[in-house]
């Protein structure tokens, strides 16, 4: 049996009430499907490969290693999604500005003190020309942006979601898109978080509630079915 990030941190009897319940049953892809690359920038992945407490000596928000390891698989997709000419989208941290402390200043100030260097792509995943940018105050990239109505002209009827966090920014927008009817699936590989057990659980209540959840080479596997 495929090994979960959830396995071992979600017990038996909670995996078995939801099963009786009859939660998590996939929606599989659609006919056409869209990238939505969630917040990968220098501030969650830094300049460089690190541990984390190394690697938030240079950015506070940095994920370190993990943010890494799922930007290798955030690659192998972007190159799927451009060879066929999909829709790639990338809702991403606007720089704050003094107006912009709210309740986000209050729960987390590190959030409001990113270096400019901090709000750049990394090369190797940065958007091209033709690609939607939509710079996104909030952790649902659906909230506040024109998203929804990018998808719709673009004849879009699922997503396919990656990037930072799995807890916050991924799973709000994972929430949002299900709400308005697109088929949601997440590569539980190609998202992360600064903890494993706040990205396994997440992982777990999207894949039973909201999105099919599965490795990026599955994921890619099912995408080159679409014609």
């Amino acid at each position: 049996m495929m090994t979960r990030p959830w396995d071992g941190i979600i017990s038996e009897e909670d995996l078995r009430a939801y099963d009786a319940a009859g939660f998590g049953r996939p929606t599989g892809l659609g006919k056409r499907p869209a990238l939505v690359i969630i917040d990968v920038q220098y501030r969650t992945t830094g300049t460089k490969p690190a541990p984390f407490f190394d690697a938030i000596e240079e950015f506070k928000t940095s994920c370190g290693q993990v943010a890494w390891d799922a930007m290798a698989n955030i690659e192998k997709l972007l190159a799927v999604f451009r060879a066929k000419g999909w829709p790639v989208l990338y809702p991403y941290v606007a720089p704050k500005q003094s107006f912009d402390t709210g309740r986000l200043g209050d729960k987390v100030p590190a959030l409001l003190g990113v270096a400019a260097k901090g709000y750049e792509f990394p090369p190797q995943i940065a958007p091209k020309d033709g690609d939607i940018l939509l710079p996104k105050k909030h952790p649902s990239a659906f909230f506040g942006t024109p998203l929804a109505s990018y998808l719709i002209d673009l004849g879009v009827d699922s997503l396919v979601v990656v990037g930072c966090s799995t807890s916050g920014c991924v799973r709000g927008s994972v929430v949002d898109g299900f709400a308005y009817n697109f088929r949601c699936t997440v590569p539980q590989d190609a998202c992360y978080d600064r903890s494993y057990t706040s990205h396994a659980v997440n992982l777990f209540d999207m894949a039973y509630k909201y999105a099919d959840v599965a490795p990026t080479d599955d994921v890619i596997a099912a995408l080159a079915k679409i014609a």
